[in-house]
């Protein structure tokens, strides 16, 4: 990783934008942590544009991505407040898949010309973590020449199953459904292991109206740059379309309960796995475990309700949701709730 020194040395502090916002403590924060400008290929809008069309949207925090490069980091002060968190980060196109430096520091830029033949990878991933930053397995399927990502998920922190950008008239299509599928398959096994990598959606918004199509709520101790990576780190989070739509996924066992990325120790018991949602009229509601798809239900045509499915530790290492249009294309989804012994 290097550093854009001219630019860090030129640009008052108080230009870049801040890592905390005052006064927002606990809680469930909505954003987008893949947005471009103008400045990356393909990108139509301004900072200011992009800005608007986060508060627009209702997202407490963004993560301007653009691609290659921090030229954009000393621009955004003016733009953050007290209702938006403004991420600095990178889109890392290298030429065998790309992927997204979160939270770093004001002029680092992540070098991206390798490949997976060149054996580069884990050490600029390093680098990124080493500076206090998550690394994101960016739009795994995506249909180009090096969008695909060609790397073992095996260091990165996060997988990006849900991108926005290659949509043509929904914000989900067959690049996005192969990418979840892939972070399905591999849940069990890295849960079995110790380390799982949660999933995350993002816009990908290069041009108008894309912004926050999907976006990720993430809950998080306070809205700040620490915090909102470490909700994103562990886990607990969630994907949703748009903001219209709520979420939330528990499972109780005898009176121990636990949330979206949490473990729930179940001591044998039986477990409740509760999903109540609203914003979607007429969906499907769906439970998923490492023996796949386990339960379907539809909501209302109010699109409000809430739907409960029993299993236990020996028949379900997780359980996560995903919420349907009566279509089939996607709503929202889960991280998962993972279920332990004692």
């Amino acid at each position: 990783m290097t550093t854009d020194d001219d630019m860090a040395e030129r640009v008052p502090q108080s230009w870049f934008p801040p890592g905390r916002v005052t006064g927002r403590g606990r809680g469930w924060y909505r954003g987008d942590c893949h947005v471009h400008s103008a400045r990356s290929n393909g990108g139509e809008l301004t900072p200011e544009q992009l800005a608007a069309g986060a508060r627009k949207v209702r997202l407490d925090f963004i993560a301007i991505t653009e691609h290659n490069t921090s030229d954009t980091h000393g621009v955004w002060g003016p733009l953050a407040g007290d209702d938006l968190l403004v991420m600095l980060g990178q889109e890392v196109t290298t030429w065998t898949g790309h992927w997204l430096a979160l939270g770093i520091d004001p002029g680092q830029v992540v070098d991206w010309r390798y490949g997976i033949r060149d054996d580069a990878i884990d050490r600029h991933v390093d680098q990124v973590h080493q500076a206090g930053g998550l690394c994101v397995a960016a739009h795994p399927h995506a249909p180009y020449p090096s969008g695909v990502f060609m790397y073992p998920f095996h260091g990165f922190d996060v997988v990006e199953v849900w991108n926005g950008l290659w949509s043509s008239d929904l914000p989900w299509n067959a690049n996005n459904e192969a990418a979840l599928a892939e972070w399905g398959r591999s849940l069990a096994d890295d849960i079995r292991g110790g380390r799982w990598r949660p999933a995350l959606g993002n816009s990908d918004a290069h041009l108008e109206g894309q912004i926050g199509v999907p976006h990720t709520v993430v809950l998080a101790e306070e809205l700040s740059t620490e915090a909102v990576l470490a909700g994103i780190r562990a886990g607990r989070s969630w994907i949703a379309e748009s903001a219209a739509i709520e979420l939330s996924l528990t499972a109780a066992a005898g009176d121990r309960s636990a949330g979206i990325g949490q473990r729930l120790k179940t001591c044998d018991e039986p477990v409740v796995a509760r999903v109540d949602v609203s914003g979607v009229p007429s969906g499907i509601v769906s439970f998923h475990t490492d023996r796949g798809t386990v339960h379907r239900e539809s909501l209302p045509s109010d699109g409000s309700g809430a739907v409960e499915w029993r299993t236990s530790e020996a028949e379900s290492a997780f359980v996560r949701v995903e919420l349907r249009h009566l279509g089939g294309h996607m709503a929202a989804l889960t991280n998962p709730v993972i279920l332990a012994g004692l």
